[in-house]
């Protein structure tokens, strides 16, 4: 071979390589517009899918439905235009209520039912440009193709089935306040604690009209005070100063728009006399342990909570509420009040445990406060009574008095001086009664907690469903006497009454000639006072608790206003106004000293003519106490005792979180 020859070969290959390379480039090219426009139509798809799935997230944690209104096409509706997809020419926006069922396949399908909306379908379209490679498509294929494509996606909302959930709330709830009734708030729990409130009529009703969420609330308060989020029971056990539950809730109010704005000026108004004072809202609110943030998802009616968080701060504090109340004959006497125990005054959990153990740990049950009331009475001058004087100093009281004791407590005295011991002359001793200037008279009414608490329910469904309760009214002791104040409001013993003297009955010491012949002298210095004991009153009774099983039907979603019902207890009352009514003066046995003490049973007629006097003036007195204490004073706190209010909610299937179910 010649050497030109060996270099021909290479020479002729140059212009393959250069066709090659060529079509690698465009084959490239092709490639990335392929992917380059898919990634186009993707992507258009993706963010179609991004707007139906948070509509139909949003209609359904928002509670909306198809019926009239059609409030879950509205808040679909508003998320996609958020999310700056529009309703128009070339897009569609369509909102189906529903269910979800699962077929023999073990698929989900979703089912159209215009009054049901467990699940919410949203399916949005659009029109966007066809892509290149249908355009190179259809250089090779015979016909057209659109210029355009319609894209479409569709998302089922629907809320996590939760288990059953019931709601109790105790007490009275206040409906409308007027002045008088703002006053009287204002003194009584601004002395509670310990500050001056000076509320409007208009901020007392803004905290009565006002619902405040309780999820909402204890969330925001565990970011005020640093809690981990969902961690409710470290938050319940916590103790918060009262000025922060206020700081929060007026957070709260402040995000639900200016309807609340009245609310928040009494929660203002409030925060400013309520000190330094910290207490613990598991106190007032239970939760069952490992029940989930939805049990929390209900309403309070924002002055029941303040109302509740000032009785638990009471409870704690030293301070007792001296309030004034219309009672006649109460001058320059006193009505003084404190709680001795807190309410419990709401409570959520599920009825299947409390079912289970209705008293146990899962229990749900709620409580009114105990609350301590000490009146102290003016008396008019005992010796002004009219026919009293001349009562005491009668021969069947002075005479049947003498008896008694001279049996009873073995005494040589006489009722007169012409009894048998007086009869041969000398000295001896008679008895010599006294009236007492005694200068006002106590009163002490302790209403005990009425209680309730699940003991049952059924959820057939959520058309047919019950909560059965048992509810406890209080137990209410009256005591009537004298009562040392410095004890009177101990959260440890109970109250100890004393009978309050109203009569001495004393002895003296006379003189009487040999055989009577002769005026007898008496010695005014060797009267011995209540050497015979006295006359005096006491009352120390209880009014026993009633029970009341009570099923609720049909109760309300919980998050609605509960369904209430009312156990009558007008028998505690009218039980009370007898006792106060026909309070009888008695005798009560000598202690050595101006102390009472225990009852000296004598025969009826021989008080006979000192209660017809004495004993009239008394019950005319105590007869018109009960009244005002009860509607003036009680009422205020949230206790009624001639009933007991409870309240009940219960959600067969609570609503969790919204979650996409197709």
């Amino acid at each position: 071979m010649s050497p030109r020859s060996q270099f021909n070969g290479p020479a002729r290959q140059r212009g393959a390589i250069g066709l090659m390379a060529a079509l690698t480039l465009g084959l490239a090219l092709v490639c990335m517009v392929l992917v380059v426009d898919s990634g186009r139509l993707y992507m258009e798809q993706r963010s179609l899918q991004r707007v139906v799935d948070v509509a139909a997230l949003e209609a359904v944690s928002r509670g909306g439905d198809c019926l009239t209104g059609a409030s879950a096409n509205g808040y679909a509706t508003a998320s996609a235009a958020r999310n700056r997809f529009t309703v128009g020419q070339g897009t569609t926006l369509t909102v189906t209520c529903g269910t979800v069922q699962t077929g023999a396949n073990n698929l989900r399908a979703f089912a159209a039912d215009a009054s049901k909306k467990e699940a919410i379908s949203v399916v949005a379209s659009r029109v966007v440009p066809t892509s290149v490679a249908a355009g190179l498509y259809a250089l090779f294929s015979p016909g057209s193709v659109s210029p355009t494509t319609r894209l479409s996606a569709t998302a089922v909302g629907a809320s996590a089935i939760l288990p059953p959930q019931a709601q109790l709330t105790i007490g009275t709830t206040t409906l409308t306040i007027d002045a008088s009734q703002s006053a009287a708030l204002n003194t009584l729990l601004g002395q509670m604690l310990g500050g001056s409130l000076n509320l409007s009529v208009a901020g007392w009703q803004g905290l009565v009209e006002t619902q405040l969420n309780l999820l909402s609330y204890l969330n925001q308060l565990a970011v005020d005070v640093n809690v981990d989020a969902g961690n409710y029971t470290q938050l319940l056990s916590k103790n918060i100063q009262i000025t922060q539950l206020i700081d929060t809730a007026i957070t709260v109010l402040t995000k639900g728009g200016t309807t609340t704005s009245v609310a928040v000026s009494g929660l203002l108004g409030l925060k400013g006399a309520v000190g330094s004072t910290s207490v613990a809202l598991g106190q007032l609110l239970q939760l069952q342990t490992g029940a989930t943030s939805a049990a929390l998802n209900a309403n309070l009616q924002v002055f029941q909570l303040i109302e509740a968080v000032v009785q638990v701060a009471n409870s704690q504090n030293a301070l007792v509420a001296t309030v004034p109340l219309s009672i006649p004959g109460l001058v320059n006497g006193s009505v003084k009040t404190k709680v001795i125990q807190p309410p419990q005054l709401s409570a959520v959990g599920n009825p299947a445990l409390a079912k289970a153990d209705p008293m146990g740990a899962n229990r749900i049950y709620v409580k009114t406060a105990q609350v301590r009331t000490l009146v102290s009475l003016n008396l008019p001058v005992l010796s002004g009574v009219a026919g009293l004087a001349s009562a005491i100093v009668s021969t069947p009281l002075v005479g049947g008095l003498t008896d008694t004791l001279n049996n009873v407590l073995h005494l040589n005295i006489a009722g007169a001086l012409n009894s048998v011991f007086c009869a041969l002359g000398g000295t001896c001793q008679r008895t010599d009664l006294k009236i007492l200037p005694t200068a006002s008279i106590d009163i002490l009414l302790e209403a005990a907690a009425a209680d309730s608490h699940v003991t049952d329910y059924t959820c057939t469904s959520d058309a047919t469903k019950t909560l059965t309760t048992q509810t406890n009214s209080s137990v209410v002791k009256l005591k009537v006497g004298k009562i040392d104040a410095t004890n009177a409001f101990s959260s440890v013993a109970d109250v100890t009454v004393q009978p309050l003297a109203l009569i001495d009955v004393g002895v003296i010491t006379c003189t009487i000639p040999l055989l009577g012949l002769g005026q007898p002298t008496c010695d005014p210095n060797s009267r011995k006072p209540f050497y015979g004991g006295g006359l005096g009153v006491r009352v120390d009774t209880s009014v026993a608790s009633m029970q009341s099983i009570h099923t609720y039907n049909q109760p309300p979603e919980v998050k609605q206003t509960p369904q209430t019902y009312s156990f009558g207890t007008q028998g505690v009352v009218n039980s009370l106004k007898g006792t106060l009514s026909g309070v009888q003066v008695q005798a009560y046995k000598p202690t050595g000293s101006s102390l009472l003490g225990g009852l000296l049973t004598t025969t009826a007629d021989v008080l006979a003519g000192v209660n017809s006097t004495l004993g009239v003036v008394i019950d005319n007195l105590l007869s018109p106490v009960l009244d005002p204490i009860l509607d003036g004073l009680l009422a205020n706190l949230g206790i009624t005792l001639n009933k007991v209010d409870v309240g009940a909610n219960l959600s067969c299937r609570p609503p969790g979180q919204p979650m996409l179910v197709i």
